[in-house]
């Protein structure tokens, strides 16, 4: 597995989870698989604390759904006898998947974040041992009306400020709400983001958000991955602003966002919701650098001939400089680039769907998980 200093990247597949690292991100070694014949739908790399923790939303068709953990590199696994996340008596529901699992700022070790279906948002402060049920979401009056999208019911992305009292929660389908007390309270955000699926195309929720990621340098600033259309909002959600244009297509599932420099996100679109392939079955990725106002497109390395989809969380970003970015495909190959997507280099193929992809760094000299030139606790799960 890794060396004394190495990157690592963690691959969820519908069949598994598999290990890589490499030294300077272009030469991989892959082990696994662990987990073999179960869907990890999520994962994080959490090295906060003087420790690299790796933790995996485990879904078995006999066993069902967990979250195991390893402090090892995957040497070896944990879970909490009886289970990390469970609904507590009188909710009459039942853990189905973990959609995903965010660890909190550097300055909250202990605190890590879950997304679940049934739609539902869950916090640790014991390092994703044990889970507690955020009852302020779950008892939100809209809740009976939040629908599944054509995946399942997914809470999957959660954005959660320095302070910790800031949360953004995006969900499929419900769209994006927010917390300004720490998650005791949620109001939907979504003014500005179409649902043209609905009866009233501007509802107040219902939207199918695929995505979210926030502007680590601009204060107020997401980004959005719709179920068509891409957008950004300056303002905590208040409002949001289609950053569609120029791009191929507006469907996708991907929403990457750049650990320390303003205006830059990448997506993976998609063509049409009823086809999802990559438009002319060119894979490629598109950044930009303002903000949303131009896209460039990124496919060197890349195959020239592509039908598979990338799902939301089969994308990440590393806190390196420049920054890596990486993803996989349905058809189970996973792409490196360590120059912020200029090129891309295969680290695996032939791999069942790649449903989930996180990378860090893990060194033996100073704190696990510092990246030279990179900002300590600079977030490696976007």
């Amino acid at each position: 597995m890794a060396t004394a200093e190495s990157y690592v990247l963690a691959i969820g597949t519908k069949k598994g989870l598999w290990l890589a690292s490499s030294p300077d991100r272009r030469d991989w070694s892959l082990t696994g698989p662990h987990f073999l014949m179960s869907e990890v739908p999520s994962i994080a790399i959490d090295t906060r604390d003087g420790r690299t923790r790796i933790l995996a939303g485990v879904r078995s068709e006999h066993w069902g759904p967990t979250v195991f953990h390893s402090d090892d590199l995957g040497a070896s696994w944990n879970e909490p006898d009886q289970g990390a996340i469970r609904f507590p008596e009188g909710t009459d529901a039942a853990l189905e998947r973990v959609w995903q699992i965010h660890p909190d700022a550097e300055s909250r070790p202990g605190v890590v974040w879950a997304g679940c279906e049934p739609i539902s948002v869950w916090k640790s402060t014991d390092g994703g041992e044990h889970f507690e049920l955020n009852r302020g979401l779950w008892d939100h009056p809209h809740r009976s009306d939040w629908g599944a999208g054509y995946g399942g019911a997914a809470a999957h992305s959660i954005v959660v400020d320095a302070t910790g009292e800031k949360v953004h929660v995006a969900m499929s389908t419900g769209g994006v709400y927010r917390s300004l007390d720490g998650g005791a309270s949620w109001e939907p955000r979504n003014k500005g983001i179409s649902a043209y699926f609905m009866p009233d195309p501007n509802p107040e929720f219902g939207q199918c958000v695929h995505k979210i990621a926030a502007d680590a340098a601009v204060d107020g600033r997401l980004y959005a991955q719709n179920h068509h259309g891409v957008y950004r909002t300056d303002d905590d959600a208040e409002h949001w602003e289609s950053i569609a244009d120029g791009l191929p297509a507006d469907f996708g599932f991907v929403m990457l966002s750049h650990p320390r420099r303003a205006g830059t996100a990448w997506v993976i679109p998609l063509k049409a919701d009823s086809e999802r392939i990559p438009p002319d079955g060119k894979l490629a990725v598109h950044r930009t650098g303002d903000a949303g106002a131009t896209w460039a497109r990124l496919d060197v390395g890349l195959p020239q001939a592509e039908f598979n989809a990338v799902l939301r969380d089969a994308a990440c970003v590393d806190a390196a400089e420049p920054a890596g970015v990486y993803f996989g495909t349905r058809g189970g190959s996973v792409y490196a680039s360590a120059d912020e997507g200029e090129s891309f280099a295969e680290v695996a193929s032939h791999l069942p769907d790649v449903l989930c992809v996180r990378a860090a760094f893990v060194s033996s000299a100073g704190v696990p998980g510092a990246v030279p030139g990179a900002v300590p606790g600079a977030a490696l799960n976007a």
